[in-house]
């Protein structure tokens, strides 16, 4: 088997960085045609871009700024010149944020990262990430054709007909999160089901912990972690080396201090932002929240691009659970569908190797329905179930904090 997804992951850096930065200034351009970045980028002379200098002198574009600017433009926010129709699929995420996904193959650069894990052409491919509305599971399904693999779409639960499908088809490999993979494996074990076809598996979109990552590897699977965004598809991936990830081909990441567009020293952690050289939907500076730090010199594994060390926190109190975004917004809207609420405070914890959300709720009208409907807004604002914990009023500490992530 060749070691690498093509050539380019071994080139030089320096004619890496050269080819991306020459063709950024047409980027530019495309993105320009769009209201809003033509609006962000007045007076900008595109082929004045050509550094990543020059690029830090651009506007950061907050991925927490998207849903108000997606509400007040929709569906795009004016940030996208093309209609809706000339797209393939359409999504939204919780927010609402709304996604397109491109006509052209592997839209959402997935390919290379389920290379990297091992995936091969004609390999089967169990895909439990969600099919419905958001895109997650489109990214690993196109993704996994684009290598020329088959693909059982199988989306997260219904677990007895998945170990069916699984013993009838006997997939090599599993895209999915962390937590549904170990749900899986230990269903199967109780039930008596063969899925040890499974050898392989790419995650993404949960927290994978060293304890699980021993278990799953003590079960027979060689799992490894990607990083992306419903956004930008698949930002970065881990190889063979196991040492952080490698940033994916045709996108330029930077590291700034949060809150800023400045880039931090070669080392410190800082937020992760992106600009993606795709004439059809770029995106220019994109702020993803999360945090991360450069480490120095390439991989062993041989791919020269920039990595990273992975996901290390969130620039802001959005974080993800059980691989969707929540915001402080969301829990916001929560207070405002019940009038008796004062403070809220989402805890976001591990119960086992899953996640889990408390929301703490501070009322002086405590009672079972109450906190039944309380509930029931938390699954239908966030699309996750949750406990609600009612409190007195005056116990939440009053320090503006409503999502504290304890994992």
């Amino acid at each position: 088997m060749t070691a690498h997804f093509d050539a380019r992951e071994t080139r030089e850096p320096a004619a890496r960085e050269a080819d991306l930065f020459a063709r950024l200034p047409e980027v530019l351009q495309a993105a320009m045609a769009a209201p809003a970045y033509a609006e962000r980028l007045k007076a900008l002379d595109p082929a004045s871009v050509t550094s990543r200098a020059a690029l830090a002198g651009l506007p950061v574009l907050r991925k927490s700024e998207l849903p108000a600017l997606h509400k007040a433009s929709a569906p795009f926010g004016g940030f996208v010149a093309c209609p809706p129709g000339s797209f393939a699929r359409l999504f939204t995420s919780p927010g609402p944020i709304f996604e397109p996904e491109g006509r052209q193959a592997d839209p959402w650069r997935g390919a290379r990262a389920l290379f990297a894990a091992g995936f091969r052409p004609d390999d089967i491919v169990l895909n439990t990430f969600s099919y419905h509305l958001t895109p997650g599971g489109f990214i690993f399904d196109a993704s996994a054709r684009a290598l020329g693999c088959a693909v059982i779409p199988a989306g997260p639960g219904n677990t007895e007909q998945q170990f069916e499908l699984i013993e009838a088809y006997r997939p090599v490999g599993y895209s999915g999160t962390p937590d549904f993979l170990k749900i899986l494996l230990d269903g199967a074990a109780s039930a008596g089901r063969d899925i040890s076809s499974i050898k392989r598996a790419l995650v993404s979109g949960a927290a994978f912990p060293p304890s699980l990552q021993a278990e799953i590897k003590a079960r027979g699977i060689n799992a490894y972690q990607a990083f992306g965004t419903a956004d930008l598809g698949l930002i970065a991936f881990e190889t063979e080396a196991r040492e952080g990830m490698v940033v994916n081909e045709d996108l330029i990441l930077e590291i700034v201090k949060p809150g800023t567009g400045d880039p931090v020293a070669p080392g410190d952690v800082g937020e992760i932002v992106v600009t993606s050289l795709d004439p059809h939907h770029p995106w220019i500076r994109l702020a993803l929240g999360d945090l991360t730090a450069a480490l120095p010199g390439t991989s062993p594994c041989g791919r020269t691009n920039m990595r990273i060390k992975g996901w290390m926190g969130r620039a802001d109190q959005t974080t993800k659970v059980k691989g969707m975004f929540i915001r402080p917004e969301q829990i916001a809207e929560i207070g405002k569908r019940h009038s008796s609420l004062g403070r809220l405070r989402l805890v976001v914890t591990r119960q086992g190797e899953t996640d889990a959300m408390t929301l703490r709720v501070e009322t002086a009208a405590a009672n079972d329905a109450l906190g039944e409907e309380i509930a029931a807004s938390l699954r239908a604002v966030t699309k996750l179930g949750g406990a609600v914990e009612l409190v007195s009023p005056g116990t939440l500490p009053n320090d503006g904090k409503v999502i504290s992530d304890e994992r």
